[in-house]
């Protein structure tokens, strides 16, 4: 019975309050603005502030005073050299010499007579010793040796630059003939010559230079049956006949060669003689 009258209280109060429309508020209203106070006191200064913008570029200041002389630098390269200046004035003339003595001319004639019948004697002695001796051969501008050691063609070539010249370049017809009567006077057919084919041109034929690298230019001596050969062979390496023409060999054929030699150079004691070996 106690519990059942609770519960009816509890009903009737909820009721009530569910009931009420009316809330209350506490609200502050702001009120009038007072008077201004009294300026306080200057605070402290405060941080710097981030660097500003690069303002615009002034104007150009007025030139200062002219500086000091500085040291001397160093010495410059030597500059060109000038063009010939005119010929000067002619000088005074010089003063008449003394008189010279009476010459006995000929004593010293005859001493100069007896040196020129000497320097005969000494040519014909150094042209025996070249033609006979060495067996060397000769125009006016080189020697020729007839080298009888049968080598290949690069053995050749390289025996005669130990002698200090090259396989012979028979360059003229005259060239040509001394060395084919060389062969032929020695009692020999063929040598090696200073001749080789480097490279066939478009049209199938060999390009042929000296031992120097020069080209062959205005002279050859190939028989017509040996230019007919010239678009076939293999063969690179060329000998000279003693009847003066031009054949095609293998260059590992071991043949006796010429070499030449420039009498512009000097070997030994005499004037451009080229080194012989047992030949």
């Amino acid at each position: 019975m106690t519990g059942l009258l609770v519960i009816c209280v509890f009903a009737a109060v909820f009721n009530h309050v569910s009931a009420s429309t009316e809330v209350c508020t506490n609200t502050l209203l702001p009120g009038a603005k007072g008077d201004q106070g009294e300026i306080g006191d200057e605070g402290d200064q405060g941080k710097l502030g981030k660097d500003g913008p690069a303002g615009l570029q002034g104007v150009p200041g007025e030139m200062g005073l002219k500086g000091e002389m500085g040291h001397s630098g160093k010495m410059g390269p030597a500059g060109d050299k000038g063009d010939t200046g005119d010929a000067g004035l002619e000088g005074p003339s010089g003063s008449k010499g003394q008189t010279g003595s009476t010459c006995d001319c000929g004593r010293y004639r005859k001493v100069v007579g007896q040196l020129d019948i000497n320097v005969g004697k000494l040519r014909n002695a150094v042209k025996f010793v070249k033609n006979v001796i060495l067996g060397l051969k000769e125009t006016e501008e080189r020697y020729y040796l007839l080298v009888k050691e049968p080598k290949r063609f690069r053995e050749a070539s390289m025996n005669c630059k130990l002698r200090g010249g090259t396989l012979a370049m028979p360059k003229t017809s005259n060239t040509n003939q001394l060395m084919a009567d060389y062969v032929g006077e020695a009692g020999l057919t063929r040598v090696y010559v200073g001749v080789q084919a480097q490279s066939k041109d478009t049209d199938g034929t060999s390009s042929y230079v000296y031992a120097d690298s020069s080209p062959l230019q205005a002279f050859s001596s190939w028989s017509p049956e040996e230019e007919l050969l010239s678009a076939t062979t293999n063969s690179t390496c060329v000998e000279l006949l003693s009847t003066g023409s031009w054949a095609h060999v293998e260059c590992e054929a071991a043949m006796f060669f010429i070499c030449e030699f420039p009498k512009s150079r000097r070997r030994g004691g005499g004037r451009g003689t080229p080194a012989v070996a047992s030949s």
